[in-house]
């Protein structure tokens, strides 16, 4: 699927989606055949094809041979899921807070033994860190340390606000790589002195921590992600489908 394709299905998805919490299918539990949906939304078939298929991968809906396309309210209603990709202003966004940056900061560095792990890096390989702190309703929510190698860079010719935007656009731009999907480790932390300082809890507070590798199409691990999570102020939720 070329770039053009891509942005056609994503746009595909996000209207979808409007039409079902907000629009002509709101009132719905199943979707119109998928011919009807091309007509309506101006697209292929394969575009739609495309398009439902990622609803049915995120969970949003169920096609069912003989039944048709099922609408998955519960799922629609959850306000933040852990299992899909957001950047972290939509999640504190989406959970109904009023997102901010406290800050962001870049630092260029040689590779830690964690990052060379991670990304399966040589000893003594430079890194691009970025660290920030995003609150809601300006309290300190998520604590978070992205890094990638700067050999992964084709583009050098950019400023170094570029990288306090979401990584992912930076990726995108300047390094032509996309995370195509991450494996995330999650636990249960407790806030050392210094996550305690930026989260502005007690030192031991719990924290969900999760611990993720983003990798590109070709399944090349490109981005190294430490994120931190206060108690109490998110809801995260896991959406788990069986497997046939």
């Amino acid at each position: 699927m070329n770039k053009f394709s891509t942005q056609v299905n994503k746009q595909t998805v996000q209207r979808l989606l409007i039409e079902i919490n907000e629009g002509e299918y709101r009132m719905l539990d199943r979707l119109p055949p998928e011919i009807r949906l091309a007509e309506h939304f101006g697209v292929s078939r394969s575009t739609m094809r495309d398009a439902l298929a990622t609803l049915e991968r995120e969970g949003f809906i169920n096609r069912i041979h003989g039944i048709g396309t099922l609408i998955n309210r519960q799922v629609l209603e959850v306000q933040t899921r852990i299992d899909l990709e957001e950047e972290f202003l939509d999640i504190i966004r989406n959970a109904g807070y009023r997102p901010g940056t406290v800050y962001s900061k870049v630092e260029y560095s040689t590779a830690n033994s964690m990052e060379i792990k991670k990304l399966c890096l040589e000893k003594g390989s430079q890194m691009i860190r970025v660290t920030r702190l995003i609150s809601a309703d300006e309290v300190p929510t998520i604590f978070c340390i992205d890094s990638f190698s700067s050999s992964f860079i084709r583009n050098i010719n950019y400023e170094e606000s570029e990288l306090h935007k979401p990584i992912f656009d930076f990726l995108k731009t300047y390094c032509e790589e996309d995370v195509f999907f991450d494996l995330t480790e999650i636990h249960a932390v407790n806030a050392d002195k210094l996550l305690a300082a930026e989260l502005q809890v007690s030192k031991g507070t719990a924290l969900l921590h999760l611990d993720e590798i983003g990798h590109n199409v070709l399944g090349k691990p490109i981005l190294y992600s430490s994120e931190y999570y206060r108690e109490g102020m998110i809801t995260h939720t896991i959406l788990r489908k069986k497997i046939e």
